[in-house]
């Protein structure tokens, strides 16, 4: 059964909930878990999942729920994940820890797009089930918000590192998310009577001792300057010893870094470039964009004017041609699992190819020898061959297999000099990519 993930999707911001409560070890599980489920029916029918994990998918269902758990406990708990099989995606755990490890309900949920949320009645829907949750799992602490902020606030961690992160847990309000849960130790901490009188869309008492605060009415508008001053003013009312301006201020940053922008990419490498942005963090890719909406990459030199052209001077142009064939199988063979259009040798090939290498920073993960003497004649081989293919180019074969040309209209192309460029580092990928190559030789082929 196949579950959409994801990477399936074009990238977006998530809502991201986190749920860390604890449950009674002393009732049955069915028991203890029927308004986990009950909530879920009522109030994510926009999201409600579809497909159960474990050690297998199967479609969700009660029966399927109760054999999951069971399938999935050992002497520590048990989990299962649940997930949908078109959008709105979602990527859910359910983590239940048993005495005598320490007693834990933790639910981790992530649906994407965010823009799911942009109406006022999914946003309502999962507030209520959060209060159902938060009312029968004792809860110490839970949220949720953008994805896209928890990156640019460094949540969990909040500028602490990993070890302290871990001990010190949610021992005082770092953040602000657009809604929260606090339990009784941080209701305690910040005050009770304080957190009852805060300026925000949502405060209410729940039982256990724990408060629920919403700061907007919908998710999806938490970077709105009307919703970034609300929760500026929720923020510093429980954080007294906060300047209103410089929370306002960083807030608004924020949401400045997550303003779209527009991709305004050079168009021989744009298809490239969309792909580099579509692999960074979603806090981080308007950035990306505005910074590659300046890149020009340099002009392909690779090519000598016809008349220039070296010789042929292999004693058997067959042979010397079949060699080259086989020298670009080298790439096919190294690519063709992660890169499957490999196969295909076409421009948008060539695409893939570069972004590939890009991502695994193959220059400078590999060793520089092994990529000489092996990545850079496939490389140059499999470009030459395409420019053969699409472009009606013809090979000029050389003793000397570095000055191999390939004669496309009234130029010569020299693709083992672009790949030997072209693999000095991650940044020479862009700057001498295989994509823009073809597509400067397909301009002048004639």
């Amino acid at each position: 059964m196949k579950v959409l993930s994801f990477r399936d999707l074009r990238p977006a911001d998530q809502l991201d909930f986190r749920f860390h409560g604890r449950f009674n070890p002393h009732a049955a599980l069915t028991q203890e878990l029927e308004p986990f489920l009950q909530a879920l029916e009522k109030h994510a029918a926009a999201w409600r999942p579809q497909v159960l994990g474990g050690k297998r998918y199967r479609k969700f269902s009660r029966d399927a729920f109760w054999k999951v758990l069971e399938e999935e406990r050992d002497e520590h708990g048990t989990s299962l994940g649940l997930y949908r099989t078109h959008e709105p995606a979602i990527d859910t755990m359910l983590d239940l820890w048993f005495p005598p490890m320490p007693l834990k309900f933790y639910l981790g949920l992530a649906i994407q797009p965010l823009s799911s949320f942009s109406e006022l009645a999914p946003s309502r829907e999962f507030v209520d089930m959060v209060r159902v949750l938060a009312s029968h799992y004792p809860v110490t602490h839970a949220r949720a918000n953008s994805g896209a902020e928890n990156e640019l606030a460094d949540s969990p961690y909040f500028g602490r590192d990993e070890e302290t992160a871990y001990r010190d847990g949610f021992d005082k309000l770092y953040e602000l998310s657009w809604l929260n849960v606090f339990g009784p130790q941080l209701v305690e901490t910040l005050g009770r009577e304080r957190l009852l009188s805060t300026p925000a869309h949502l405060v209410e008492e729940l039982p256990h001792g724990s408060v629920l605060l919403v700061t907007w009415p919908t998710a999806a508008d938490f970077a709105s300057d009307e919703a970034r001053q609300a929760q500026a003013r929720a923020f510093v009312h429980l954080r007294p010893d906060l300047d209103f301006e410089t929370v306002l201020r960083t807030l608004r940053e924020r949401s400045q870094t997550l303003a779209p922008v527009e991709p305004r990419f050079h168009p021989d490498v744009a298809a490239l470039l969309s792909h580099v942005v579509d692999s960074v963090t979603f806090s981080q890719r308007q950035r990306q964009v505005a910074r590659l909406n300046s890149y020009q990459p340099p002009v392909p030199d690779e090519w000598l004017p016809v008349e220039a052209a070296l010789p042929v001077d292999v004693p058997d142009v067959p042979k010397a041609l079949h060699a080259l064939a086989y020298q670009a199988e080298h790439l096919v063979a190294l690519l063709h699992t992660k890169v499957p259009s490999v196969f295909e040798g076409t421009s948008e090939s060539l695409t893939d190819v570069d972004f590939h290498f890009w991502h695994q920073n193959f220059p400078e993960v590999f060793e520089r020898e092994k990529i000489d003497a092996h990545a850079v004649p496939a490389i140059g081989a499999y470009l030459g061959q395409v420019l053969v293919r699409h472009l009606g180019g013809q090979w000029l074969p050389r003793k000397n297999w570095q000055e191999a040309q390939v004669k496309v209209g009234t130029r010569v192309w020299l693709p083992f000099v672009r790949a030997h460029r072209y693999m000095r580092s991650r940044q020479a990928l862009l700057d001498y990519s295989l994509t823009q190559l073809f597509r400067e030789a397909q301009r002048h082929r004639g």
